[in-house]
C-alpha cells in the first residue's frame, strides 16, 4: 500500500513553485493542479473548476476539493499551498499522514527581488527568453522584514506540526530544481518507480544573474540585511514546556461583567478580595473552575465584560514563590518538590520551616539556591516540572491566549488607577482600592536584596524582561 494518498507544495511566491510543479507533472505517476486554494482564484487565474469543483463549492467545502483532487487525478493527486492561501486546506493538510508535504525554500532575498521585479513587469512566468521583459527591484527594508517575518512563522507551524503528528516532509530547495536525481527522488518519495531521464526546458529562469545586477538601490539593501542577524545569534532560546489556557483557574465576578485570569505568585488574594467588593460578597461566592464551554458560554451573555490579569515583577515574583510554595511546609507548600530540593539539589532550608536559627543570611543563601534551581529548571536541565508558580510570565501569558488574551494586563505597582478604571468601565465607578501585597516570607525581599539577586534573576527570566521592558527592582 503507497505511504501517500495525495500531495502538496508547501512553497511561496518566487520559489520555483511553478517549475516544480511542470517537473513533477512530466510524471505519468503524478498530477498537480497549480495553486488550488489561492483565495484569488482556483488552480490557475484562467480556470473556472478543478476536477468540476468550482471556486464556490470550494470556498464552501475546502475538504471536497481534496478529496477530489486525491481520488479523481490522473496518477497521485496533488497542489500548491502557501502561508496566505485558505488556512482550513492548510489545516487539514498538515494534519494529514496520508498527504505528502514537499517543502520548498529559497533565500529570501532572492524571492523577494525576483517578486519586485515580477511587479514592475508584469511576468510572472518565462517560457520564451525571446519575450523577457526586464527591470530592476527597488528594495524597502521594511516590506522585506515583514515578508520574511510572515514566511518564518508559516516555516514553524509546518514545522511544529509535522513533528507533534510524527511527520516528515521532503525539503527541496530552489537550487535543486534543475537538479534531475533529485527531482526523481522525490518521485520515490512519492512512491513512484518512474524516473525521468530528462529535465523538461519550458520554463526558463526569469532573472538571471547576482542581486547585484537585479536591485536599483542594491547598497542600501547590503546594508539593510547586514543588519538583521542571519543565525539569530541574540534570540532567547527557550526551553520552557507551553503552558495550556488554565481556564478553571479563572475568576468571574459575581454580578459584574469582570474575568481575572490569574498569574501564579502574583498578587492573586488582594485582586480576588478586591473583585468580590466590588459586588458586596465574599471571595467564595464568585464563579471558577468553568471549562472552556461554560466560560465561552458565560462570555456571550456578559455584554460588555472585561478581562485582565496582572504581572508582578520577576524578583518579587520568584520571592513570593519560594516563600509560600518552597520554603514553609503547609497546606499551600509543594511538598514533593520541596523534598527533591531538599535532598537532591541541597537547598539550604530547615525541614521542618523556618526556626529561630533561621536567620537574614540563612533566607539569602536558601534564596539564592532556590534561584539557581530555577535557572536549570527553566531551561530544561532538571527532572523537576516547571511549575506555574515561576513559569516565566510569558509563557504563562501565551498559554491563555489558545482561549482568549486578558483585554488589559496590569502591573501590580499600577493596581489602584487601572483597576479603578477598569471597575468604572463595568459600572462599578466607586470601586474601593486595591490592598497592597503583603511582603512574603519570613524576611522581605528588600531585606536581601542585592546586586547579585537581580543578575541572577535577570538572567533566569530573561524572556520576561525584555517582553515587558522590566528594569531592576530596585
Amino acid at each position: 500500500m503507497p505511504d501517500f494518498d495525495y500531495f502538496v507544495v508547501l512553497a511561496e511566491m518566487r520559489t520555483g513553485s511553478n517549475l516544480l510543479e511542470s517537473h513533477l507533472n512530466a510524471f505519468q505517476s503524478f498530477e498537480c493542479h497549480g495553486e488550488a486554494f489561492n483565495p484569488a482564484f482556483i488552480g490557475y487565474p484562467n480556470r473556472t473548476e478543478i476536477l468540476g469543483i468550482t471556486q464556490a463549492t470550494r470556498e464552501g467545502d475546502p475538504a471536497r476539493l481534496i478529496d477530489t483532487i486525491r481520488d479523481r487525478s490522473a496518477g497521485m493527486g496533488g497542489f500548491r499551498l502557501f502561508h496566505d492561501h485558505d488556512p482550513r486546506a492548510i489545516k487539514i493538510c498538515l494534519n494529514d499522514p496520508r498527504c505528502a508535504k514537499i517543502v520548498l525554500t529559497r533565500n529570501p532575498a532572492e524571492s523577494y527581488v525576483s517578486w519586485k521585479i515580477a511587479q514592475e513587469t508584469g511576468q510572472w512566468k518565462l517560457t520564451n527568453v525571446k519575450r523577457r521583459k526586464d527591470a530592476k527591484a527597488t528594495f524597502d527594508a521594511e516590506e522585506f522584514e515583514r515578508n520574511v517575518t510572515s514566511l518564518q512563522a508559516f516555516q514553524v507551524e509546518v514545522q511544529n506540526t509535522l513533528q507533534k503528528s510524527g511527520q516528515t516532509a521532503f525539503y527541496i530547495s530552489y537550487d535543486d530544481l534543475n537538479d534531475l536525481e533529485v527531482i526523481n527522488g522525490l518521485a520515490r518519495y512519492l512512491g513512484a518507480d518512474e524516473a525521468l531521464k530528462a529535465l523538461g526546458d519550458k520554463l526558463k529562469i526569469q532573472n538571471p544573474g547576482p542581486l547585484s545586477e537585479k536591485v536599483a538601490n542594491f547598497d542600501e539593501m547590503a546594508e539593510a540585511l547586514s543588519g538583521l542577524d542571519r543565525f539569530n545569534l541574540t534570540r532567547t532560546p527557550a526551553f520552557e514546556p507551553r503552558r495550556g489556557p488554565a481556564v478553571p483557574a479563572h475568576i468571574i465576578a459575581y454580578r459584574a461583567p469582570l474575568i481575572y485570569m490569574p498569574i501564579k505568585s502574583g498578587p492573586e488574594e488582594e485582586v480576588i478580595a478586591w473583585m468580590a467588593a466590588l459586588d458586596e460578597v465574599v471571595p467564595e461566592a464568585m464563579h471558577t473552575n468553568m471549562n472552556q464551554k461554560g466560560l465561552r458560554q458565560w462570555m456571550r451573555q456578559a455584554t460588555g465584560h472585561r478581562s485582565f490579569t496582572v504581572i508582578r515583577h520577576p524578583a518579587a515574583r520568584a520571592h513570593a514563590a519560594f516563600c509560600q510554595r518552597i520554603l514553609q511546609p503547609g497546606p499551600s507548600c509543594l511538598g514533593e518538590i520541596r523534598r527533591v530540593l531538599r535532598n537532591f539539589h541541597k537547598l539550604p532550608i530547615p525541614g521542618g520551616g523556618p526556626d529561630e536559627t533561621y536567620d537574614r543570611r540563612a533566607h539569602y543563601l536558601a534564596f539564592t539556591g532556590f534561584l539557581e534551581f530555577l535557572r536549570a529548571n527553566l531551561r530544561g536541565q532538571t527532572s523537576v516540572r516547571v511549575d506555574a508558580n515561576w513559569a516565566t510570565q510569558t509563557a504563562v501569558l501565551q498559554g491563555m491566549a489558545q482561549f482568549s488574551l486578558p483585554d488589559v494586563i496590569i502591573r501590580e505597582d499600577e493596581m489602584q488607577l487601572q483597576l479603578g478604571a477598569l471597575a468604572k468601565q463595568v459600572g462599578r465607578p466607586g470601586a474601593a482600592p486595591i490592598a497592597p501585597a503583603e511582603p512574603a516570607g519570613p524576611y522581605a525581599l528588600g531585606e536581601i536584596y542585592d546586586d547579585d539577586i537581580e543578575a541572577l534573576i535577570a538572567d533566569i527570566y530573561q524572556r520576561d524582561y525584555i517582553m515587558f521592558g522590566w528594569d531592576r527592582w530596585a
